[in-house]
């Protein structure tokens, strides 16, 4: 009603001040109006680069299996989905937010700040982080140790001080490795895969040097705060929230390394190959068993209250927590995801469908 509102109201300026309707302006005019309305009623998806692949397949097989319109994804970094969708209710705001990490209780909080106070957490599955670089580039077998030697902004200088990382090729950080400058292309601050990178890769190997090892007994948030900070002189570049453009970084140039989703390796496989960790190669099985140490949890959060405003939350949860889409066998597994256990998928499913239906 409110689209042929507007064309009646374009016609009848037009007929009362010009001899001749302008069809253009009102066919213009329409079109516009219709996407607006349209938009409107889409379940709107921000959050992880990593997780929005998998949403995306969701979205586009939800969109053609059902009567409800394909939600709109947009990859905005695990942060940047949170700050978005903690914005405010209703059909314009994001009613899901993709990631890579749990959310933080600065994140709660601002959502409860915007009147935002039923969040519907669902954990998707798992992913490894790895470091990837081009199949024409030297093989790397690191361990935790190395990656945080090779990255972090400062290392102990041996006589109880500090001293800016001298380290500028992965041979100065252990004779076994490639004499290759350091120069990896990540994630930023905003990136979940990022935090995770961080808190697993750099300060599991902080906990193997030892003078990291003892700040860590004396004052744990001093040895998280150095853990966690990356160096800044030009080893580490920021690379943006689109892992694609990490993978073609690593096209161009042998001496780089990149940090990105196992699902974004397994997509590039043909170009790209991943290092091995601790003597363990970034591959489906060995993710899936825990042997390889750098893997995380993925999850999207739904915004419960938003139920009543936005039509087809529910089942674009129950699409994606199908089994035709998380199972084993589901189309995400060939995205990349590493499916959780039986048992913990249908837990998953019971206890989302159960806090997403309306009351």
């Amino acid at each position: 009603m409110r689209i042929k509102a507007l064309i009646f109201a374009i016609f009848g300026i037009a007929a009362a001040c010009a001899p001749a309707v302008d069809l253009t302006a009102i066919d213009e005019a329409a079109t516009a109006a219709a996407a607006a309305e349209n938009t409107s009623q889409k379940i709107k998806i921000v959050g992880s680069s990593t997780v929005s692949p998998f949403s995306t397949a969701v979205a586009e097989q939800f969109g053609a299996a059902s009567r409800y319109p394909t939600p709109i994804v947009e990859s905005t970094g695990t942060g940047g989905g949170f700050k978005a969708f903690c914005r405010g209710l209703g059909p314009s705001e994001p009613s899901v937010s993709n990631a890579s990490r749990p959310i933080k209780a600065s994140e709660r909080e601002l959502c409860e700040t915007a009147g935002i106070t039923e969040l519907v957490e669902v954990k998707i599955g798992f992913d490894g982080i790895v470091l990837a670089n081009a199949k024409s580039a030297p093989e790397l077998n690191l361990t935790k140790e190395a990656i945080f030697r090779a990255l972090v902004a400062e290392l102990p200088d041996g006589n109880g001080g500090w001293v800016d990382n001298p380290n500028r090729t992965w041979r100065d950080v252990s004779p076994d490795l490639p004499d290759m400058p350091i120069l990896v292309s990540g994630p930023p601050p905003t990136s979940g895969t990022r935090d995770a990178f961080v808190e697993i890769a750099m300060e599991g190997g902080a906990k193997d040097v030892p003078e990291m090892l003892a700040l860590k007994e004396s004052d744990s948030a001093e040895f998280k705060r150095r853990a966690h900070t990356i160096r800044n002189d030009g080893a580490w570049i920021d690379s943006g929230e689109n892992d694609s453009a990490i993978v073609q970084t690593l096209l161009k140039n042998d001496d780089s390394v990149g940090i990105m989703g196992f699902s974004f390796l397994e997509q590039n496989l043909d170009r790209i190959k991943g290092a091995e960790v601790g003597g363990v190669a970034p591959v489906f099985e060995e993710i899936a068993s825990g042997n390889y140490k750098i893997s995380r949890s993925m999850y999207f959060y739904v915004k419960k209250q938003n139920l009543r405003l936005v039509p087809g939350i529910e089942a674009y949860v129950a699409e994606f927590t199908s089994e035709g889409a998380w199972g084993p066998d589901g189309y995400l597994v060939e995205k990349g995801l590493i499916p959780l256990p039986d048992e913990a998928r249908i837990a998953e499913r019971e206890s989302a469908m159960a806090m997403v239906v309306l009351d």
